[in-house]
């Protein structure tokens, strides 16, 4: 009997201090290595962290029981990996697993992985369409070789009506309504995604291609070392700026003479490192720094054009109007109609106010964080000229 009382005395009194200490730390216990050969004790106190002691202990027993094992442990913790360089919230993993790319070739269901490809297109071409311009999309694609994945972008939700064309079944699609393509490819088109092309053509859906030739064009973007480009646009089809008018007399041009007063030095938008954002074509590098500048509740990409120079050196000889492949604007407000009618204005009316507003606000944001930038660099921002155009 005093041997039954001692024992149940001696659990009791085991169990009433073990619940006074609800957790231990495992790892600062020192095991024998031939208790625990090869169980990675961090790893179990990770993942029950949160429970008793008795959890905790119970939950070891079961890894021990299974032979359920981690990384191979050791005194000093060596074989967990931690690679500060590897992409953010990657640091765990081996280099040689990690994927930091991807892109938009379309795979099968079966078969080789290595055979899924019999050919990778070198370029991307958008377009933000609507079904009203479908047979003018139709023509454009056609000048795009198969070294150009198609990609289009529906603002008005009607992605399968585009199956009467062969190409439309291999292009990608992406449909939500009523947004611009600055707004797609904000989200859709990452530096990271469309790593794979050399060039991304960004076009609006209303250019004639009649004149137009994409591989041609490449190859007078490349002679040229042009960064950004776009083609030269006819002259009797409404031009806005000088620069963007195509020119008879060269391949290529990368300054033009404007209006008295609108160019406050020569290798300045918009005389100089100037294209619009209609027919815009980046390079690989240029894109990455135009995406991070698109901003993401500005969804029209009004005042982009005059801030593309930031992303190449020199601006004046990386961006440039393609002569000899020129398109026509032809000027279709689709999109423009998709607006909001209110106050007896048509939609289009309050679309191109939202554009005016979006311009002024990207500019704000663009002065500003420059000043910021150069104060907190302890320069003198007293002689920093705002280049800012506000259309009349």
């Amino acid at each position: 009997m005093r041997l039954l009382i001692t024992t149940f005395a001696g659990i009791i009194f085991g169990f009433f201090l073990g619940v006074s200490f609800p957790t231990i730390s495992l790892t600062k216990m020192n095991f024998p290595s031939s208790l625990f050969p090869s169980i990675d004790i961090t790893y179990i106190e990770d993942k029950y962290s949160g429970l008793s002691t008795e959890a905790l202990l119970d939950a070891f027993n079961t890894f021990k029981a299974n032979k359920v094992m981690s990384v191979p442990s050791s005194k000093d913790n060596e074989t967990k990996i931690w690679i500060p360089t590897n992409p953010r919230g990657a640091e765990r993993l081996p280099p040689d697993i990690i994927e930091s790319e991807s892109d938009l070739y379309p795979r099968r269901l079966w078969g080789q992985p290595s055979e899924d490809l019999t050919i990778k297109p070198k370029y991307l071409v958008t377009f933000t369409v609507g079904i009203s311009q479908k047979y003018n999309i139709d023509a454009a694609v056609k000048k795009f070789s198969e070294n150009f994945t198609i990609m289009l972008f529906h603002y008005d939700g009607q992605a399968s009506a585009w199956d009467e064309f062969e190409w439309s079944k291999r292009a990608i699609h992406v449909s939500v309504r009523k947004q611009t393509k600055w707004w797609y490819a904000k989200r859709f088109l990452h530096p990271d995604i469309v790593a794979p092309y050399d060039y991304i053509f960004m076009w609006d859906e209303d250019l004639g291609v009649e004149h137009f030739d994409a591989e041609e064009y490449i190859k007078l973007v490349r002679k040229h070392g042009l960064e950004i480009s776009q083609p030269g646009l006819e002259p009797n089809s409404g031009l806005t700026w000088a620069m963007t008018r195509k020119r008879d007399d060269t391949e290529v041009h990368k300054v033009t003479e404007e209006r008295p007063g609108w160019c406050t030095d020569p290798h300045l938008p918009p005389c100089a490192a100037f294209v619009e954002i209609m027919a815009t074509v980046f390079s690989r590098n240029a894109w990455r720094c135009a995406w991070h500048m698109i901003q993401n509740d500005l969804v029209h990409g009004w005042g982009l054009d005059f801030a593309l120079r930031r992303c190449v050196e020199p601006p004046h000889e990386k961006i440039g109007v393609v002569d000899a492949q020129w398109i026509v604007h032809q000027g279709v407000p689709s999109l423009g109609n998709q607006g909001h009618a209110e106050g007896g204005r048509a939609p289009w009316e309050g679309v191109r106010e939202r554009c005016r507003k979006e311009w002024a606000m990207f500019q704000d944001r663009m002065a500003d964080a420059e000043t910021a930038y150069f104060k907190a660099m302890g320069m003198n921002t007293s002689n920093l000229i705002a280049h800012k155009w506000i259309e009349s």
